[in-house]
């Protein structure tokens, strides 16, 4: 797991608006400082050098805690990578 940023508010689309040091993995999961499952990085825009993450948070996560923690620390880390599938190859006939 990597350092994410802090986190900021919480958008009119209920989505979790962070301030981040670096890009993070598109669709990585997002942990709180206890290590529990957030939410998912939906969204990154602003500057490079330090770009806002949106987050869309887990029905799961305790909304509450999230917004008594403002300025909390965040974590992410990289999404699970799908396996390539394997082709099928034709063979013909010979006769």
């Amino acid at each position: 797991m990597k350092v994410l940023g802090n986190s900021l508010h919480i958008a009119n689309s209920g989505k979790l608006i962070a301030r981040s040091s670096k890009t993070p993995s598109p669709s990585g999961i997002v942990f709180n400082s206890d290590k529990t499952k957030i939410g998912k990085v939906s969204y990154v825009f602003g500057p490079t050098k330090s770009p806002y993450v949106s987050i869309k948070l887990f029905k799961s996560a305790n909304l509450d805690k999230i917004k008594r923690n403002y300025g909390e620390k965040l974590f992410v880390s990289r999404p699970k990578s799908k396996k390539p599938r394997k082709r099928r190859v034709k063979t013909r006939n010979k006769k």
